[in-house]
């Protein structure tokens, strides 16, 4: 019992710190917004998008008691965009430190260029760090006859989180649902009268090494980190419209080194998850199966790849072309049916791996099984149909939404994290750490085994 007591405060001085961690952060994304600028960097396997945003004061963030979505929105264009090859970085997580950054650096001085403005704070997202999602619940009765702010501070804290591992970091912890006495469904119900006040909460735990590695690389680049986030989630909020994320979707995003899993509804992400496979794996089984290098497989995926063979493919060649100094082997020629032979086997897996994360989250059961692929390797010619063999009837294809200023070139399904993270940054939706809750009442580690409480909820 004493080594459970001593557990449950060593967990609370945990939850203290990382309370505070996020709210510095947060008070630093204010500040960068009332300045008018601030840059979002989208850490990937492939490559690191860097887009500047100008800020141009509308929406309501002056005010200090406000928080999240109950704030209004902030009105902003893009003034800069840059891409640059990604380096160091594996799986979605850091490998390299010096390499990654930099081309961190690269990625954001060029961007600065564009918008000739230099930048101080950057909002950060990443994929992969073996995300685990928990859901939890808490309930009070209320101190007055209306809910306050102090009451929404005492309900989440109320929530009991479970022992979720030492070096892991908790993401995202965001309120999903109020209900206040019989009525549930409330987004924000202050204001509102009642005697008992309940809320389930969505927590995302990650490997905290990768947070940290993120942030140290943004140090070195000499830039403040306003904020983490999961490119899955991002993706999901730039990729999925209205309508998809009230009644319920997933949003897949395919990235170089890892496919993202987010599921919403009521326009709450609910749950998150990732494979360890990507876009990089099928440029890999090429490279192997044509015997050419990774930069000619690359070149080879991206103008000719496909998933589904028709009878024309047998005909259609391709000169793989090379630099070996042997000209048999530099002029060899494959067909396209061959191309994809070797893609489709490894397509198939990573959505198999998908269906496995949907089915384990319940997707089924939500009321709308919208399916939506987006990121740099949904644009395999066939992807969609095969995908729908694979996950559903219901799928399709997601560019990121459009935002001002957002040149061409970064429009396509590859920038919905980048996209992604401009929203999150305007707009951020409120995350437990946005309320004042006194150091007493921080929410216990009970070893509760966290409940997918969605599959009852909804």
């Amino acid at each position: 019992m004493v080594a459970d007591n001593k557990h449950d405060g060593r967990g609370k001085l945990k939850m203290i710190e990382l309370y505070e961690s996020q709210r510095a952060m947060r008070a630093m994304r204010k500040a960068a917004l009332q300045r008018g600028v601030v840059a979002v960097l989208d850490v990937g396997t492939s490559k690191i998008a860097c887009l500047v945003l100008r800020f141009d004061g509308t929406g309501r963030l002056g005010e200090a008691e406000e928080v999240g979505r109950m704030a209004g929105q902030a009105g902003f264009r893009v003034i800069g965009a840059a891409t640059t090859r990604s380096r160091g970085v594996r799986f979605g997580e850091i490998d390299a430190m010096v390499e990654t950054e930099r081309a961190i650096r690269t990625a954001v001085q060029a961007a600065q260029k564009m918008a000739n403005i230099r930048v101080d704070h950057v909002i950060a997202c990443f994929s992969g760090a073996e995300p685990r999602s928990y859901g939890l619940a808490g309930q009070v009765e209320l101190e007055g006859h209306t809910v306050s702010e102090q009451d929404i501070s005492r309900v989440l804290s109320a929530c009991d989180v479970p022992d979720y591992g030492d070096g892991r970091e908790v993401l995202h912890a965001q309120p999903v649902n109020f209900a206040l006495d019989h009525r549930t469904g409330l987004i924000d119900p202050r204001g509102q009268m009642g005697q008992v006040l309940s809320t389930d909460m969505h927590m995302l735990t990650v490997d905290g090494a990768a947070i940290q590695n993120l942030a140290h690389c943004v140090k070195r680049c000499d830039l403040e980190l306003a904020g983490v986030a999961s490119s899955a989630y991002v993706s999901g909020i730039s990729a999925l419209v209205e309508d998809e994320q009230e009644l319920g979707a997933a949003c897949i995003d395919l990235g170089g080194g890892t496919a993202g899993v987010s599921i919403f509804i009521k326009k709450h992400m609910i749950y998150s998850d990732s494979v360890r496979m990507g876009g990089d794996h099928v440029t890999s089984d090429i490279s192997m199966g044509l015997q050419v290098p990774q930069a000619t497989a690359e070149r080879i995926k991206t103008f000719y790849g496909g998933v589904v063979a028709t009878g024309m493919d047998d005909r259609e060649m391709i000169e793989i072309g090379g630099d070996t100094g042997d000209y048999e082997h530099d002029r060899r020629q494959v067909s396209r049916a061959e191309l994809i032979g070797i893609m489709r086997p490894r397509v198939e897996e990573i959505l198999e791996e998908v269906r496995a994360r949907l089915d384990a989250a319940g997707f089924d059961h939500l009321p709308s099984q919208q399916i939506v692929l987006t990121g740099g390797g949904s644009q395999i010619p066939g992807l969609d149909g095969l995908a729908s063999k694979i996950l559903g009837q219901q799928v399709r294809l997601g560019r990121p939404l459009r935002v001002h200023g957002l040149p061409q070139a970064a429009t396509g399904a590859g920038f919905a994290s980048a996209v992604g993270m401009c929203l999150f940054a305007a707009n951020p939706q409120d995350e437990w750490w946005d309320f004042e809750i006194p150091v007493d009442r921080y929410p216990a580690r009970s070893l509760k085994r966290a409940v997918k409480w969605f599959k009852d909820n909804w």
